[in-house]
């Protein structure tokens, strides 16, 4: 079959690799029928992530056809339309026991990495390097699915197949963000990012209360999609100094709630920027914090940050002082997405968030490293770029057109 290869430092290639098989009794095969690019991604081709292969098939955000299933398998069968979790859960450990998926005990099959990176090991997850167990991608045509009974969601009849791909990881880690950080009616709320995970996070926001959403980028079509389809008020960050924009927008106290979805290779206008990326260039530090920096600066006392953007590792000029001084509550998580995927395809289903806009471009799997390029340096308007494999028909009607 045909896979998207990493096979080095900022090189792709689709490649013929062995079709997957079941390994074990609780695994389904699943027919690709769309995955997308994604942010995080990026990370993995920039070389930021470590013990990536020369071969591994990337990709971790997809919808697919159940073409086989192991005998153990209960919730599905031939022919299901399912959305896969981008994070393996067994469902037995105590932490899928406890709603928190993406820290299973149980799937990643290299957990020394993680001890090492992180203390503990976390859960396994498509196509994302070594230290998340080392398991192909999404962005092949066919996929192995482990703990498919936890993993795999039936997609309603009302869905069509765009909508649904981002119920895979977008839209659950924007919501959890909003969610664990505690969103309440009445709160103001600003969000670092508008790429798939802001908008989402700044939708969530609204649907739990939220009295105001500010989104902060700096590309133009992403913040007008997110006026357009989130209705939050958006911020251009090369064009006003945000902090004092903020304050200015809440009587001088700061956003309730700030929540980073950004991730490790953040940008600023300011020296901090220059600083930051030439001590990632020399991996002299892992990761970029410049989005996570100005959100705990410009938080309210009191208030809390969230941090759901993609990091590996350590970081410098992290303000503790800041934290500390204001009574901060931060926290941040990798995405619990069977938490909150089945509420949130009954969601999609009743019309309460729309996805379908955030795919604004179609490419054959063949295409793939096109795909992923025009996403990485935002050309033609690309904020996120669909992947399948044939080309294939849509299933349903997708609210906007997709161009290839």
């Amino acid at each position: 079959m045909k896979a998207l290869c990493w096979e080095g430092v900022n090189k792709l290639s689709v490649e013929q690799v062995p079709d997957p098989e079941l390994r074990n009794d609780q695994d389904v095969i699943v027919r690709l029928i769309a995955g997308t690019t994604c942010g995080s991604d990026l990370h993995l081709i920039g070389g930021y992530i470590p013990a990536m292969r020369a071969g591994d098939v990337i990709g971790h955000e997809f919808v697919g056809e159940v073409v086989e299933t192991g005998s153990a398998v209960r919730r599905h069968k031939v022919g299901d339309r399912v959305v896969v979790c981008s994070f393996i859960g067994c469902g037995r450990c105590w932490y899928c026991a406890n709603d928190l998926w993406s820290l299973c005990d149980n799937t990643n099959t290299n957990p020394g990495i993680g001890q090492a990176l992180f203390g503990y090991e976390t859960a396994g997850i498509f196509g994302y390097s070594h230290a998340m167990g080392g398991l192909r991608g999404s962005h092949a045509e066919y996929v192995r699915v482990p703990f498919a009974d936890y993993g795999a969601f039936s997609v309603p009849e009302g869905i069509d197949d765009t909508s649904a791909l981002f119920v895979s990881d977008s839209v659950p880690t924007g919501w959890m963000g909003a969610d664990l950080a505690g969103v309440k009616p009445g709160d103001v709320v600003a969000v670092w990012g508008c790429g798939a995970v802001g908008q989402m996070a700044a939708k969530a926001a609204f649907l739990k209360g939220a009295e105001r959403v500010i989104s902060i980028d700096r590309i133009p079509e992403r913040l007008a999609m997110t006026e357009r389809y989130v209705g939050a008020e958006t911020l251009d960050y090369t064009a006003t100094d945000i902090a004092a924009e903020l304050r200015e927008r809440t009587g001088g106290r700061g956003p309730d709630v700030c929540i980073e979805a950004v991730g490790m290779e953040a940008h600023s206008t300011g020296p901090a920027h220059l600083y930051d990326q030439a001590k990632q260039q020399l991996r002299l530090q892992t990761d970029r914090p410049t989005a996570v920096r100005q959100a705990i600066h410009a938080c309210r006392k009191a208030g809390t940050v969230f941090v759901l953007g993609v990091f590996a590792g350590a970081v410098d000029k992290f303000p503790l002082g800041a934290v500390v001084n204001k009574g901060l509550t931060v926290r941040g998580a990798q995405m619990h997405g069977q938490r909150y995927i089945p509420m949130l395809l009954d969601k999609l289903a009743a019309g309460e968030i729309k996805t379908a806009h955030l795919a604004t471009h179609s490419l054959p799997l063949d295409r793939a490293p096109a795909a992923y390029d025009m996403f990485k340096h935002k050309t033609d308007g690309c904020v996120r770029a669909v992947i399948r494999p044939d080309h294939r028909q849509e299933h349903g009607d997708p609210s906007e057109p997709l161009t290839g």
